[in-house]
């Protein structure tokens, strides 16, 4: 990871880990570990920036979260629910970071740095979105920044957040007509 938090190798997804490597890593292949954590170290620090609004928090987190993975692994029994598990540990990581500070739990923050639209025009549409985004409920925004910005499928973010597939369906849905009305795309209905 380069020191502001991007995935060097341009990765944005975590599409690219493979079920061969996990398996291989579990037996215990040092490079296809090594090929996991290139896969998901951008994403899961992404993610951990938005639960702890901590940039150097969710730094020290994603390398935690990529130890347990690494002791872990070995009790992953699906190679194909890799993106979700990672993501599991990620998201407990970060609420016993919390618990360990003897803070409230953690709510989901923005991240005023993120570069959460990839706008090609005017810089303040990005600023407008980034507000938007932080204004929605928690659960709201959980469920929009892991299958619209991490990339997870509707299943995966529900085995992440530990809801119901539908659940997550019907918070991304929320989340998007939310953010239509606040930045005046609402049709009015």
């Amino acid at each position: 990871m380069d020191q502001d938090g991007t995935d060097p190798s341009g990765s944005d997804s975590l599409d690219r880990p493979d079920a061969a490597d996990v398996v291989a890593a579990a037996a215990g292949d040092i490079a296809a570990f090594e090929r996991l954590v290139v896969a998901v170290q951008g994403p899961v620090w992404r993610y951990l920036v938005h639960l702890v609004g901590d940039r150097g928090l969710a730094e020290d987190l994603a390398q935690e979260v990529l130890i347990r993975v690494y002791r872990k692994l070995g009790t992953l029994r699906n190679p194909d629910g890799f993106k979700s598990w990672v993501l599991v540990v990620a998201r407990n990581a970060a609420y016993d970071a919390g618990r360990a500070k003897k803070r409230r739990p953690l709510e989901l923050v923005p991240d005023p740095d993120a570069d959460l639209v990839r706008t090609q025009g005017d810089p303040h549409v990005g600023a407008e979105v980034r507000d938007a985004l932080d204004r929605l409920e928690p659960d709201l925004r959980e469920a929009i920044v892991l299958v619209g910005m991490i990339g997870l499928t509707y299943r995966e973010a529900g085995e992440t957040i530990g809801v119901p597939e539908g659940t997550v369906k019907s918070r991304v849905f929320r989340a998007r007509q939310t953010l239509l009305e606040m930045l005046g795309g609402g049709d009015g209905r």
